[in-house]
Parts: C-alpha cells; structure tokens; sequence
C-alpha cells in the first residue's frame, strides 16, 4: 500500500444509539495511486471528494463490477457487504473526507436520497455539495465531542445528503408501516435478554411471520435476527466498557446464557474477544 501524506481518523466512543450510530471518521489527502480494497465493510462509508480525482470499482447487488471516474464534489457510497476498491487519480490524486455510519434509520436515508449498491455515486443539486463536506468535516473536526453532540450532526449530515441529493427519491409517508417497525423495536428492547422468536414479535403487532420480516428489513435494512444479536451485542459491550463485572455475567444478561457463543458473536462483530475488547475500551478517567 502506498504511503499517505496527510489524514485525520477517529472513532466514536459510544455504542448506545440505535436510530443512527457513528463508527468511524476522518479525511485523507492521498499520494498517487494510493488505494485501499479489495474490502467488504460492515456498515455504510460514505466519502465526499474535496478535491482531486479517482476511481471507485463497486459491485452491484448481482455481483457485477462497475467503474466509477469522481471528481470535486461528488461522493460516493459503499453498502455493508458491498465488494469495493478505491484509488487516487496518479497525477490529480483525491483530498476526501468520510464517515462510516449505520443504524435503523440509515437504509431508509440512503434510499431517500437514491443511493445503494446500483447507484453509489452522489452527485449534488443547487450547492448542496458544500454543505455536506462542511457537515462531515464538522464531525471529524469535534472528535472530543460528546457522543449525543456527534449523532446529532450526523443527522444533520444525512439530512443535508438527502434533500441535496440529485438522485433523491420523493417517498410517501406510511403511518401504519412505522407503527408497526417502531411496535417491534419497543418489544426487541424490553425482551432482548430472553430467548424470542420472530413469530413472537410478529405476534405483537398482528402480523403473521412472513410478512413482518419483509417488512422489518425494508424499514430496518436487516433482519429481525440480526437486529436482536445487534442489539445484544451493543448491550453487552456498553456493559463491558461501563462495569467491572465478569464476562459470563454480562452474557447472560444480554441473552446469551452460553459463554462461548456470546464470545463467537461478539468477536464477529468488533473484531476481538470480549476480554481483549474490554482492555482496549475502558473508558478515560477526567478530572
């Protein structure tokens, strides 16, 4: 990998958000032909070129590759799962900033503003385009914010990439759908510790299994599956960072009453074992 000459990189340091959440954020001025990928990420990352050019290769969601040539202020957007690599331009290499973002409004916004694995090129309307740098560069500028003071400018930035988004999409409005997604997300945190069905959930808001779940991951962007272990997960690493108490504990808590598949989860997801975890995320003592 080629050297980089400037970046800035941070990461969020809290889990405790669950209609949008930060992971990570930074701005780079890249050296020529500087790239990264092959990769697949787990949530969305989203860039916007400041200046300079490049290229994006990005599969869509049958698998085929697709070349992108991107200048100053376009953007560009990879999905969880999405199979992507990026490089600088050798003679105009890019100066860009990004945040990697995820929760259970992001899928709805990156719909609304008409953006996905078949179009992951942001192009801007009117000025809009600098605006959205300026929301981004916010975060990355106010690393040592609180975590309430990141989110709520990440949604300042998602809405300012939706209304300014040439490729937005004008939605209707559904009352009856977000009743129901919002019924079962209020009945997934109440009881995430026990051992629930998805017939179950789909039970609360009277709808049968089938249904619910196409409905949860249009809404959602996953499954109801994999929004409980999210959730648990998400539990049990606030726990981890916030307490002194033992692992298993915490586990069992979060409705994994088995240790050694709580530890298989959650490496899955944070990349480390719980206890290796644990060490690296105590939090900082002020004052």
């Amino acid at each position: 990998m080629n050297a980089v000459s400037e970046y800035s990189f941070s990461m969020f340091p809290n889990d405790n958000f669950l209609d949008f959440r930060l992971f990570q954020y930074g701005w780079e001025e890249c050296e020529p032909l500087h790239s990264f990928g092959p990769f697949v990420r787990n949530h969305y990352l989203f860039h916007y070129v400041i200046s300079g050019k490049g290229i994006l290769n990005s599969t869509d969601e049958a698998g085929v590759t697709h070349h992108h040539v991107l200048g100053p202020g376009q953007g560009f957007l990879i999905c969880p799962g999405q199979v992507n690599t990026y490089c600088a331009d050798e003679r105009q290499p890019w100066k860009y900033v990004w945040l990697e973002f995820d929760g259970l409004r992001a899928a709805d916004c990156m719909e609304a503003a008409g953006l996905g694995q078949s179009q992951p090129i942001y192009r801007p309307q009117g000025g809009g385009g600098e605006e959205v740098c300026s929301r981004m560069l916010y975060i990355t500028e106010h690393a040592n914010a609180s975590p309430l003071h990141l989110v709520g400018h990440l949604c300042l930035f998602l809405d300012e990439l939706v209304r300014s988004s040439a490729s937005r999409q004008e939605r209707q409005n559904s009352p009856l759908r977000d009743f129901y997604i919002q019924e079962a997300v209020t009945f997934i945190q109440q009881n995430y510790q026990r051992d629930i069905t998805v017939e179950e959930i789909a039970g609360t808001c009277k709808l049968n299994r089938s249904y619910f779940s196409k409905l949860f991951k249009a809404v959602i962007g996953c499954t109801p599956q994999e929004f409980i272990i999210r959730l648990r997960l998400t539990k049990a690493a606030e726990q981890m960072r916030m307490t002194g108490d033992p692992i298993g504990d915490i586990a069992r808590r979060c409705g994994y009453p088995n240790q050694l598949h709580f530890s298989q989860a959650f490496k899955k997801r944070y990349g480390l074992p719980p206890r290796e975890w644990r060490k690296e995320n105590k939090p900082v003592k002020r004052g």
